[in-house]
């Protein structure tokens, strides 16, 4: 037994052997690949990122020649550093800096040291570079801006950190990758793929031939172009008319949901994000806490959309059967409710219908057709939960699914929401408790990407599709079918003629009168949003931001567009103004309302951002409540 034991210990010994063996001889690579790391050199071919266009093939993004100075720190010699510094034009502790961070990268692997040289440094440096062993130069494209507009639709593109390359396996360390905008959402489809090239070296470490002839190397594949549904002479005019204003305006083009412009002020220069200075710039934009020209305030920006919302408010009122157009409701300057303060509202003929309620912006009209749709219900609850799943329909309250990376949910309130602010079941609330909610504010949050989705709807009587940038891609059949599938709302289309009616009376006799366009119907509704602010632990009420909503035509429109103009004063003051005249501009292709054009572009809001924050400046006129003649003089309708 023993004896057979000893033969079988030493059997299983050598079978384990001659299995490991075979394995590491035949399956195992590891020793190969490490070898290979050593005798090979591999060099990347980047690729020509795809160019970008508007929607009428005007180019607003190409690619210019760039220089990287790359590093394998294994392969560096002895050097005079010093002088490697003055022909880069850096200080040595920058240099060493990023020479350790390359060995913490890898000893093996290329690394960038100095990124984005000009052709100016390339062609100086280039000579030297024999005195440098182990620093070669890597060619690449940057970014070439060809408009000085659209930096937040348009994003940037950026060196890659390491939780990216962690992510996806494609990059490394000193690619380039998109960030934000259409760079980001599109990145897959601009970047194409990197060509690579091997090289053998000899045992001192020289590039001595093609590795395997070549036969392994790849070429690279230029990004697809694509074309954006954006009108690149309407974006730019909306960014001139929202210089020293801050803000949003999104434009739509209502049969299609593709985006024609969208502009976030401030905004700022895209080339400020290209080449050695683009960090530098970068802190600057990010360190302005205050204007915060890197925040998009058309798909970040979340606020109270004040009056248009009530467009909203007759639309459900109508769909639930609580009121006509023939019903009158009476206005005494307010509505009154429960001995509380009254819901303000400002001099207009009554009693006031629908179309007409619409077109005087009637306060009093929507918090009663408000109050009977929530009554209608059993319960406050039940009644709140069934207004927001109309409002749901319209693409409010959740994301809205447009092509572009960053976006904010606004806020529609539901019944559990209310039922935690007044602790239900101790305070059983009632409709008056959120009476706010029928003039649009309350609660009640937007982006202006929301408010113009939801104008899209009511100009299409009732549908709209989902917004989007993209309109054509190189070598790509359609854009995703989401984009083409129709969404339809809650509200029966034959609810949608007066509605419409009374966003057209708004310019023919109501708050946005003195806005007409000669030769374009228009429809609208004004805003005034009530702005206030935390300071101090007191809620502080500042001036009003200015809101607008339009389409046009009234029939078969053309466009659909939301403006925000924060601290505007009231609706037709920025918003109405600026809505006319991109109108006007886009429909016509020119301007002929030269006055309310000067007016917009000669006004200022930065004193309005500037002033204390010292309580509620309602409305100012040089410091004094505006007067009447000074209303007259603006041809305004408060």
């Amino acid at each position: 037994m023993r004896k057979l034991l000893l033969l079988s210990i030493v059997l299983s010994t050598g079978l384990l052997f001659t299995v490991r063996l075979f394995y590491l001889q035949i399956y195992d690579t590891s020793a190969v690949v490490k070898s290979e790391n050593n005798a090979i050199k591999v060099v990347y071919d980047y690729p020509q990122r795809g160019h970008i266009y508007d929607r009428n093939n005007k180019l607003l993004v190409s690619n210019q020649p760039s220089y990287d100075l790359m590093a394998i720190p294994r392969d560096i010699k002895s050097f005079d550093t010093l002088g490697l510094c003055k022909l880069l034009g850096i200080e040595k502790e920058e240099l060493v800096k990023e020479l350790n961070r390359a060995r913490v990268y890898s000893p093996r692997l290329p690394s960038v040291i100095i990124p984005t040289m000009s052709t100016e440094d390339y062609a100086y440096l280039g000579e030297q570079m024999h005195k440098y062993e182990g620093f070669y130069i890597q060619k690449r494209s940057l970014r070439d801006y060809q408009i000085d507009f659209g930096a937040n639709f348009l994003g940037y593109i950026q060196e890659v950190n390491q939780s990216m390359i962690e992510r996806d396996p494609y990059y490394q360390s000193g690619d380039l990758i998109g960030r934000q905008g259409v760079e980001q959402q599109y990145e897959d489809v601009l970047r194409g793929v990197k060509g690579v090239k091997r090289f053998q070296k000899d045992r001192f470490n020289r590039v001595i031939a093609p590795y395997k002839e070549g036969s392994l190397d790849t070429l690279p594949v230029a990004g697809r172009n694509i074309q954006l549904t954006i009108d690149a002479e309407l974006q730019k005019y909306g960014e001139e008319l929202m210089v020293n204003k801050r803000g949003g305006i999104v434009a739509i083009e209502p049969a299609t949901g593709e985006i024609l412009a969208l502009i976030a002020a401030p905004n700022y220069d895209p080339a400020l994000l290209v080449g050695r200075e683009r960090s530098k710039n970068y802190t600057q934009l990010d360190a302005d806490s205050i204007a915060k020209p890197l925040f998009d305030r058309v798909l970040l920006g979340e606020y109270a959309p004040g009056s248009p919302f009530k467009a909203l408010t007759s639309l459900i009122a109508l769909q639930e059967g609580v009121v006509t157009t023939e019903n009158k409701v009476y206005c005494n300057g307010g509505y009154r409710y429960g001995g509380k303060k009254p819901l303000g509202c400002h001099h207009h003929k009554s009693p006031v219908q629908l179309i007409s309620g619409i077109a005087y912006s009637c306060n009093s009209y929507f918090a009663t057709v408000y109050r009977n749709t929530i009554d209608k219900y059993e319960t406050p609850q039940e009644g709140i939960d069934r207004w927001k799943e109309h409002l749901a329909s319209f693409g409010l309250g959740d994301f809205m699914g447009y092509d572009l990376p960053t976006g904010k949910k606004g806020l529609i309130p539901s019944a559990d929401r209310y039922n935690k602010i007044y602790n239900y079941p101790t305070y059983r609330w009632g409709t008056t408790a959120t009476i706010s909610n029928a003039i649009g504010q309350g609660e009640v949050l937007m982006t202006p990407m929301q408010m113009v989705n939801f104008t899209t709807a009511i100009a299409n009587r009732g549908w709209f599709y989902k917004p989007h940038i993209i309109k054509n891609i190189t070598g790509v059949d359609t854009i995703p079918s989401k984009y083409k599938e129709k969404q339809v709302t809650t509200i029966d289309p034959r609810h949608f003629g007066p509605v419409v009616q009374g966003l057209n009376d708004v310019y023919n006799y109501g708050t946005a009168n003195f806005l007409k366009v000669p030769g374009i119907e228009i429809c609208g509704k004004t805003g005034t949003a009530e702005n206030s602010m935390k300071i101090g632990g007191r809620t502080v009420q500042l001036t009003d931001h200015s809101v607008f909503i339009a389409f046009a035509p009234k029939d078969n429109p053309k466009i659909a567009i939301a403006v925000f103009v924060e601290n505007g004063y009231w609706g037709a003051r920025f918003g109405g103004r600026i809505a006319s005249i991109m109108i006007e501009k886009y429909i016509k292709g020119e301007v002929t309302r030269k006055d309310l054009e000067n007016w917009v572009l000669t006004h200022s809001l930065e004193e309005e951002y500037e002033k204390p924050l010292l309580g509620r400046p309602f409305p100012i006129n040089d410091g004094k409540k505006i007067s009447a003649k000074f209303l007259a003089e603006e041809n305004q309708e408060l």
